[in-house]
């Protein structure tokens, strides 16, 4: 099979389903922006260690099904596709995921400024990339249908990545860089 069929030299691509819009869609914006998410997941998985990977490898799975989502003009096409749904139950695996995290935390005072070491900060880039998946999905069902459970499931994942980060460092003995404002 040949990875370039020539069919988007013009400036269009097809959804699931054969339907073709312009590559700067906002459906597309959006499920392109998850797709980003996903990979920068990837490198977060390869840096934060087995302790993590079967999380993020649950998760970067359940992306690739809400990006196939996005990419599909509706649950129907979707499901003719046979692209797992996103439920309820992924939104609470999320929140279950946190709640375990956040017992080993100390309560946070202040903002924290990004960074202290590597896989804290891919954790970070993760979740600005996550809210601004979470941007171009709003964008987009302000135009068209879209399940509030995507929306729901991008939003908590961004809490989680935050929970991550602060997680990640508390495990490596990193201490947290608070903001102080000047002025």
């Amino acid at each position: 099979m040949k990875i370039y069929t020539r069919t988007g030299d013009k400036g269009t691509t097809g959804l699931l389903g054969g339907t073709r819009v312009s590559k700067d869609h906002v459906r597309i914006e959006a499920y392109g922006t998850v797709d980003e998410l996903n990979s920068h997941l990837g490198m977060l998985r390869d840096l934060a260690g087995a302790g993590r990977k079967e999380l993020l490898t649950r998760i970067q799975e359940t992306l690739f099904a809400l990006g196939s989502r996005l990419a599909s003009g509706s649950d129907t096409e979707a499901d003719l596709f046979k692209v797992p749904p996103i439920t309820d139950a992924d939104v609470e695996a999320l929140e279950e995921a946190m709640d375990a995290m956040d017992k080993d935390l100390p309560a946070m005072r202040n903002f924290i400024l990004p960074g202290g070491h590597p896989v804290v900060s891919q954790a970070h880039i993760c979740r600005t990339v996550c809210r601004r998946a979470e941007r171009r999905m709003v964008q987009l069902a302000e135009q068209e249908p879209v399940p509030e459970v995507l929306v729901r499931y991008v939003n908590r994942l961004s809490d989680l990545l935050f929970m991550l980060a602060r997680h990640l460092g508390h495990e490596l003995g990193v201490p947290e860089t608070p903001w102080k404002p000047q002025g």
